[in-house]
C-alpha cells in the first residue's frame, strides 16, 4: 500500500510556477526523491488553470511521510509556499494497484 497526496499550489502572477521552479533548481525536489520511502514528486500544470501548479507526491507509507515532514526539506518548502503567497487543496490516496480488478485492467494500455 503506498499513499500519493496531490497538492495544488494557487498564487497569482505564475507564482506557483516560479515555486515549483525553485524547488527544482535549489536541488529541494532531488533532496526529496531521495529521501527513504518517496516513491514520487513530479509537478504539473493543469491545462486550464495557469496559476496553479500539481504536486503528485508518493510515499511507500505513513511513516515515511512522517519523516519527511520532519525534515530540513519541509522547512524550506514552507518558506517557499510563504514567499510566493501560495494556497493549497489537497486530496489523498490510498493505492490498491494490487487489487486492480480484471474489468479494469482491458481498458489499460501498457
Amino acid at each position: 500500500m503506498s499513499i500519493t497526496v496531490n497538492l495544488y499550489y494557487t498564487g497569482t502572477n505564475g507564482n506557483a510556477r516560479k515555486f515549483a521552479e525553485e524547488m527544482i533548481n535549489s536541488g529541494t525536489v532531488d533532496a526529496i526523491r531521495n529521501e527513504n520511502g518517496n516513491l514520487k514528486y513530479e509537478y504539473f500544470l493543469p491545462i486550464n488553470d495557469s496559476e496553479t501548479i500539481l504536486l503528485i507526491d508518493s510515499w511507500t507509507n505513513q511513516e515515511a511521510i512522517d519523516i519527511h515532514h520532519k525534515s530540513p526539506m519541509m522547512k524550506k518548502i514552507i518558506e517557499l509556499r510563504e514567499k510566493y503567497d501560495l494556497h493549497m487543496k489537497i486530496e489523498r490516496y490510498v493505492s490498491d494497484e494490487e487489487d486492480i480488478p480484471s474489468s479494469d485492467m482491458s481498458f489499460i494500455r501498457k
